[in-house]
């Protein structure tokens, strides 16, 4: 499989988010899937490249072309395909990914997230999504979603659409054995 993995690009986080995404890449590697990132190789995305080359993975970085400069890109990526702007990236990366992974990040990560997520919900894909929650980052993500199911702003169904994990394993597992099939799951809100 290629597995989409969105995630921080900062060089200032505490120890434990870059040990784990480089063991979320290492994992990946080592089952034989292919990483599809944002090229970067600083942060969290940097990590998890060095993870599953340790591995002897394949990398496949997208960028946008601006991103080109020295320092920024990492530079052992088996392929690396440029784009125009950040929304060709985005959309390249989504088209090509089989799975999407979410590392703990930023606005840009959170974007990334949503949007698969909103396209998921629209039955525009079924591809398995999930986060992996390192040192409780996304605790606060799964309150807010949580309530957003409470208060009926979303349907408990658009809550499952996506898995939170602690494990770099256990979420390797579940993209490997997520068999879904593609649903509008927004007609449920309408619809009734």
């Amino acid at each position: 499989m290629k597995i989409c993995v969105f995630g921080a690009s900062s060089r200032d986080l505490a120890r434990v988010y870059y040990d784990e995404a480089y063991a979320l890449g290492a994992e990946l590697a080592a089952r034989g899937h292919a990483i599809v990132f944002g090229g970067g190789s600083s942060g969290l995305m940097g990590a998890a490249a060095r993870g599953a080359r340790s591995r002897g993975g394949y990398l496949v970085g997208v960028a946008p072309r601006f991103f080109d400069e020295p320092g920024i890109l990492y530079e052992l990526c088996d392929e690396m395909i440029f784009t125009e702007t950040m929304s060709e990236r985005k959309k390249t990366m989504e088209d090509m990914s089989d799975a999407f992974v979410t590392l703990p990040g930023g606005i840009g990560t959170f974007e990334e997230f949503f949007e698969a997520l909103t396209l998921k919900q629209l039955g525009r894909h079924a591809k398995p999504m999930a986060l992996l929650n390192t040192n409780g980052y996304y605790d606060a993500l799964e309150a807010m979603m949580q309530r957003a199911v409470d208060e009926e702003f979303l349907t408990s169904s658009g809550r499952a659409l996506y898995r939170i994990f602690t494990s770099p394993s256990a979420l390797a597992d579940f993209i490997e054995t997520s068999r879904e099939q593609p649903r509008e799951v927004w007609k449920e809100k309408i619809l009734g």
